[in-house]
């Protein structure tokens, strides 16, 4: 019996010659992502160390630019592709926490191979991940001064700051349909971090007491719950990795470590959608 004959797809029609166009390592740049992982040790799990903290900056960069189409689809009054983009956002996050569950495999005595070779760097420093927060309205100015020596990540922070986060777009779009909201809130200084308030909280209460006649806005306010829930979730399985693979040492930022990240643990990006649940 003879041997099969090894396939050849360019038989079927498919380009196997790419000399002058575009290829897929071309399109997607390739060639500077697998170069931009430059570690400082010979240590093994350096090069994991490395990968899953730049593949989080991607996924972030994604929901970045999902969340801004959220926002401009719900200040827009365009809630369906609104819906899709908030359900997309949620599912990064799926993908963020279960990228912990790989990090997890590095042990303590690996991690000390070559975490004095970090400096300074450190987690909280991401200017991404404090994009992400100022855009879903945890508006801690303080935050801004690891970037204070970068203008252009500056200019970035400020620009977010100037605008309504998500929650605030939200709030305003209930009041546009005519739910009584506080107009307090209605007309606070967008740069500063939303407080929990009653009358918002009575607002999406009138709206969860009666989903059918609300059910655009029921469904906003369910996707925002998804969202800070699976937010919620990425931000809990940071703190247990970082407790298994550097107990309760201070972080090489110079945070308190786990302590800090517990403190996070705290903040609620969308108190009354959690509060509304005891009203009912």
């Amino acid at each position: 019996m003879s041997e099969p004959k090894d396939y050849d797809p360019s038989q079927e029609g498919a380009e196997m010659n790419f000399d002058g166009r575009m290829s897929y390592g071309d399109y997607l740049c390739i060639d500077q992502i697998l170069g931009a992982q430059k570690t400082r040790t010979d240590a093994h799990d350096e090069m994991l160390f490395i990968i899953q903290h730049q593949t989080s900056e991607l996924w972030m960069r994604l929901v970045i630019h999902e969340i801004t189409a959220a926002r401009e689809a719900i200040k827009g009054d365009h809630l369906q592709p609104a819906m899709k983009t908030l359900s997309r956002v949620s599912r990064i996050f799926e993908q963020l926490n279960s990228a912990w569950d790989v990090l997890r495999t590095m042990t303590p005595s690996d991690y000390t191979h070559f975490r004095n070779k970090l400096g300074q760097s450190s987690g909280f420093q991401s200017l991404q991940y404090r994009l992400i927060e100022y855009a879903l309205g945890n508006r801690n100015h303080a935050m801004m001064r690891p970037h204070a020596h970068v203008a252009e990540a500056m200019a970035k922070l400020e620009g977010e700051l100037a605008q309504p986060s998500l929650y605030d777009e939200a709030i305003r779009l209930a009041a546009r349909r005519g739910i009584a909201m506080p107009g307090e809130v209605l007309s606070r200084d967008v740069r500063t971090t939303h407080e929990l308030h009653d009358g918002v909280t009575a607002g999406w209460k009138a709206i969860y007491e009666d989903p059918e006649k609300h059910w655009a806005l029921y469904e906003v306010a369910e996707k925002l719950v998804d969202l800070e829930d699976y937010f919620r979730r990425w931000r809990f399985n940071h703190v247990t990795t970082v407790e298994r693979v550097i107990g309760l040492k201070r972080g090489t930022g110079g945070t308190g470590g786990t302590s800090y990240l517990r403190r996070m643990l705290d903040v609620e990006l969308f108190p009354e959608l959690w509060r509304v649940r005891t009203e009912l």
